[in-house]
């Protein structure tokens, strides 16, 4: 008796929950003419008293029966966790329509609100309204009036039109984001997906989680986002504050269609506190566009409009690799900025992409943005770190694995190629086979393929095909006309809170040096090993990461300088270029909406002397014809450089659907080259931040 007591205490939670489902899951609003209908009728009974009551107060605007106009009203509405009506559009041709519409809703009497799990909500809906508006007779009672209705209708010969019609096509709208299901890439950010990188490493074990942005259709299976965002909801009713709080700005959304309009903000203000500047800042406005039409097509576009001034190591950096026009500086992984009131950058950024999947199989983009390859926080493959970029990519997926293609146009803008004011066009092609091998063994294989739009060649269409070896063509097109590397990947997961992962990559590779230990300058190759840690010391939502990266001198450099593996100054793969060596340490930590992260980055990199001697390896867009050295190349020759980045960041999620933050942060950072020059002299820097930031990008500052 004991032991059958012990289970029923066990299992009384589940056999609630179980009966509290079913019995209840969701509920319609409620008129006070539906109160004692059927669960089955509510929704019925709530069309059906909606229509009567808009019928009968219904006028027809004068200016529409002289113009004899026919058409519909589409009005989008929601009836509030408060049972109060709501108008959020109204889409017709006569704005006296509008006000009738919106004159209507306001003498709509308060409702008992739609629930959930018994908790009110806020419902949606769309209602088409055709005109000429027909009154409907008002003798029988609402509910009874619905039946008579649907029976004439099941009865009327086709082709005939009840005045029911025109109301029979509102619709609830899901109360589930729809984002969270469409082909909308997740924004590469790095906390962002610390969120959700457990469960699909952990639960997903046929997922590919080295080919990004994923898709969030790809991602909802192991993670459900929607169940993440209510459980932040904050118990606000007004609109400001839901706003504010929870939702998107603007959100419209029919059965076959939604769309979602938003503002972002970064509005950040610190001190360098070695800098003779007063303040530091960061002032971004902009404005995000993204819905679906259907379920395989979705479309995303962000405009910003920026102004800002950094740190002075940032700044001195923007500045070394400005463009050849116009132009002050290019600020790292944003694009080329003019000045801005002496001592700042004005530098505007747009990037949007179209996502189609014609079927199970396939996924296509078409956009302006970024990528990235590799399971870690660098990729030595293709990272996100340079301007955006136009891009094409196809994403194919079946069995066990995933193979993408991306093709892209990228600009090389410094004064020594650009003419006339233009910047000088180069394209780039890779593809990446993603295999898992087992449910703990994953495996890679990279290419890509750089050249140059010389001789009028444009796009090379040998490129093109998307399964094709790319150093065959690039050889039979000639060894001077691409610049080709591979590269290998792996991951392995030891069990569901430890994984480790790692890239190889080969520009040029002579075996023959290599095992004759000569360091030959063409062992031209990188290395990646790094480890994950979930849930660390059992502690929930604590994530560890350690990871090494090393690059030999030359490597993504070429002897025909605009080759180089590289887009508007900036390096298509790891931050640094070549000829380093570091270490990366990161703990993430969330709670909530709290959110903190620590990273440290220990590193010794090797630079030039200067621009004119001879060149080192580091400086990816310099000719390796300069080079001073046939053999004994190792990491960190020239001016050798040990640098030291450290920083914390703590934040509060204000709105989680946007992800919208207040954060702060502390920056140190300590570079310490054995020589002192113009580019690369020895500095320390503590740099603190504060502000509001719509993190939907990563932004690194450890250069």
């Amino acid at each position: 008796m004991t032991k059958i007591y012990t289970l029923f205490l066990i299992f009384l939670p589940f056999i609630a929950f179980s009966q509290t489902f079913k019995g209840d899951p969701e509920r319609f609003p409620r008129f006070s003419e539906c109160e004692n209908v059927e669960f089955e009728q509510e929704e019925s009974c709530f069309r059906a008293t909606l229509k009567q009551k808009i019928s009968g107060e219904f006028q027809l605007p004068e200016i529409i029966s002289e113009d004899n106009y026919k058409g519909e009203v589409i009005v989008l509405f929601e009836v509030t966790r408060d049972g109060d009506f709501e108008v959020i559009f109204i889409d017709a041709a006569y704005s006296e329509l509008k006000e009738e519409i919106n004159r209507i809703f306001k003498t709509l009497p308060k409702i008992s609100p739609a629930t959930y799990n018994s908790r009110p909500i806020n419902m949606q809906f769309r209602m088409p309204v055709k005109i000429p508006f027909e009154q409907e007779e008002a003798a029988l009672p609402t509910y009874e009036k619905e039946l008579v209705a649907v029976k004439a209708e099941v009865a009327a010969p086709v082709g005939r039109k009840e005045v029911t019609e025109e109301y029979d096509e509102i619709k609830s709208l899901e109360i589930s984001n729809p984002r969270f299901e469409s082909e909308i890439n997740i924004p590469l950010s790095h906390e962002l997906y610390s969120r959700f990188e457990d469960e699909v490493n952990r639960i997903g074990t046929n997922f590919h989680t080295s080919s990004k942005p994923f898709l969030y259709s790809e991602v909802q299976p192991y993670y459900n986002f929607e169940a993440k965002l209510a459980a932040l909801q904050k118990p606000v009713d007004s609109w400001v504050g839901r706003k504010l709080w929870n939702e998107h700005l603007f959100r419209f959304q029919g059965e076959d269609y939604w769309f979602t309009v938003d503002f972002a903000l970064d509005l950040q203000v610190g001190k360098d506190f070695d800098s003779e500047l007063d303040v530091t800042y960061n002032n971004t406005r902009a404005a995000i566009f993204q819905g679906g039409l259907g379920s395989n097509f979705s479309f995303y576009s962000v405009v910003y409009e920026n102004q800002g001034r950094f740190a002075d190591y940032f700044n001195h950096y923007a500045e070394s690799i400005r463009p050849g026009s116009e132009g002050a500086a290019i600020i790292p992984g944003r694009g080329i900025a003019k000045p801005f009131m002496g001592q700042a950058y004005d530098y505007p950024v747009a990037e949007g992409y179209l996502s189609y999947s014609p079927g199970k199989f396939f996924n296509l983009q078409f956009g302006h943005g970024k990528n990235f390859i590799g399971d870690g926080y660098r990729s030595l493959l293709l990272s996100d770190n340079a301007s955006p970029y136009p891009f094409f990519k196809l994403n194919t997926t079946f069995w066990k694995i995933k193979y993408t293609n991306t093709w892209m146009s990228l600009r090389d803008v410094r004064p020594e190629v650009t003419g006339e004011d233009s910047y000088r066009t180069k394209f780039m092609a890779n593809h990446y086979l993603s295999y898992n091998v087992t449910k703990r063994l994953n495996i890679g294989f990279f290419e890509s393929v750089m050249w140059e739009n010389d001789n009028n060649r444009g796009f090379d269409l040998n490129y093109l095909n998307p399964v094709i070896f790319y150093r065959a063509i690039e050889f039979s097109t000639g060894a001077q006309a691409g610049n080709a590397i591979i590269g290998l990947t792996g991951k392995y997961k030891w069990n569901n809170r430890f994984l480790t992962y790692g890239q190889w990559l080969i520009d040029e590779f002579s075996s023959s040096d290599v095992f004759g230990g000569e360091g030959s300058w063409k062992n031209k190759h990188g290395f990646q090993l790094g480890t994950k840690y979930f849930n660390a010391f059992n502690v929930e939502n604590l994530h560890l990461q350690l990871e090494y990266n090393q690059v030999r001198p030359y490597t993504y450099s070429h002897n025909t300088i605009t080759l180089n593996y590289g887009h508007a100054n900036q390096s298509m793969a790891h931050l640094w270029g070549a000829n380093f060596r570091e270490l990366v340490a990161i703990a993430r930590y969330k709670s909530g909406r709290y959110y903190g992260h620590v990273k440290a980055i220990y590193g010794e990199r090797g630079f030039d002397f200067s621009e004119n001697g001879d060149y080192y390896g580091g400086n990816i867009y310099r000719s390796e014809e300069e080079r001073p050295l046939e053999t004994g190349v190792r990491i960190g020759q020239g001016n050798n450089t040990d640098s030291f980045f450290a920083q914390t960041e703590v934040g509060y999620i204000i709105n989680p659907a946007t992800n919208l933050k207040f954060f702060g942060s502390f920056i140190y950072r300590n570079f310490d080259p054995e020589v002192n020059t113009v580019e690369h002299f020895d500095n320390t820097t503590y740099w603190v931040n504060i502000g509001l930031r719509t993190d939907i990008f990563n932004w690194y500052f450890d250069m």
